[in-house]
């Protein structure tokens, strides 16, 4: 790293900044499932009226979860800090740049502070928890993009594939149909019900169409469906991906894919074992680590299909 480029050195500490938001975002899940939302009661940046409370079980998950929270702020301040500084260095700014996708993940953190924030003065409406968590991933996403630009995930591949542009669109086709498995995931897991809707896997209650008016048996299916969706769409667009000659295309689209299968299996046992917390933060990680690589995958593909595009011959 200390040999490296200003944007490839932007690029690791991107992909630092993502990491450490799959963690946060795991450890949100432990908030979860532990029944620790409320933990510091309803005050917010204090805990329980005091910067530092005394704990109980709830409230040192909670509170530590804070902490990671206040923690990413100082890592995305850096990033961007650095980004500015060297922002006339080449790959940083303008289109295609870092800078833009960092610029939005400043903003994505502000809101994503408020909705914390809101979350807990409201005492942890669904609604707000939804939007928490679902902004939560846009924000690794865009670190993600910021990353890819950077080399973070390996050098751009230029081939004259005229295949590579459409494994570009299917792989960002796949991004979009797993950001939405991810909303209607946080709202199964924020509905009261929900999670303990369905019985059974792949089935639901024994049936494939589940009877309809039961809201909480309806979002359930509907993740499901979405999740299946993905499976059946990002299978395709390995299939294609492995018939291109980016290695770095192939390789981020068969590791998304085995991620996906990995996590249809946890949800079956999740489903079967009747939910216990240690599968539920399994299921979350995993599920935070397929978008991960979704959105790991879709910036490699675009990135190759652009450098494909300018080696392509012009006629005329």
């Amino acid at each position: 790293m200390l040999n490296a480029t200003p944007s490839r050195r932007l690029g690791l500490l991107s992909l630092l900044a993502a990491l450490y938001t799959w963690l946060l975002v795991v450890f949100g899940g432990i908030v979860r499932i532990t029944g620790s939302g409320m933990g510091c009661g309803d005050d917010w940046p204090r805990c329980n009226g005091e910067w530092i409370p005394a704990f109980t079980f709830e409230t040192l998950i909670e509170y530590v979860h804070r902490l990671l929270a206040a923690g990413i702020g100082l890592v995305v301040l850096t990033v961007v800090v650095y980004a500015i500084v060297r922002r006339r260095s080449p790959g940083v700014s303008g289109a295609g740049g870092q800078m833009r996708p960092l610029l939005l993940a400043t903003a994505l953190f502000f809101f994503q502070a408020m909705l914390g924030a809101v979350t807990v003065w409201l005492e942890l409406p669904p609604s707000v928890t939804i939007a928490h968590f679902v902004t939560a991933m846009l924000f690794m996403a865009t670190l993600i993009v910021a990353a890819a630009r950077g080399g973070a995930f390996g050098p751009t591949t230029a081939s004259v594939d005229p295949h590579v542009t459409r494994v570009a669109s299917w792989a960002m086709t796949s991004a979009a149909v797993g950001l939405v498995v991810i909303a209607f995931g946080a709202m199964t897991a924020n509905t009261p019900g929900a999670p303990q809707a369905c019985t059974g896997f792949p089935l639901c209650n024994g049936r494939w169409l589940p009877e309809p008016g039961a809201v909480s048996v309806e979002i359930h299916w509907a993740h499901r469906v979405a999740a299946f969706i993905l499976l059946i769409v990002a299978g395709a667009a390995t299939r294609a991906a492995l018939r291109t000659g980016a290695r770095s295309v192939a390789r981020a689209a068969g590791t998304t894919f085995a991620l996906i299968v990995l996590q249809l299996i946890v949800a079956a046992v999740l489903v079967l074992s009747e939910l216990p917390p240690s599968l539920q933060a399994t299921h979350l990680a995993v599920g935070a680590a397929v978008w991960f690589a979704l959105a790991a995958w879709a910036s490699i593909a675009r990135l190759n299909a652009r450098a494909s595009l300018d080696r392509t011959p012009r006629s005329g």
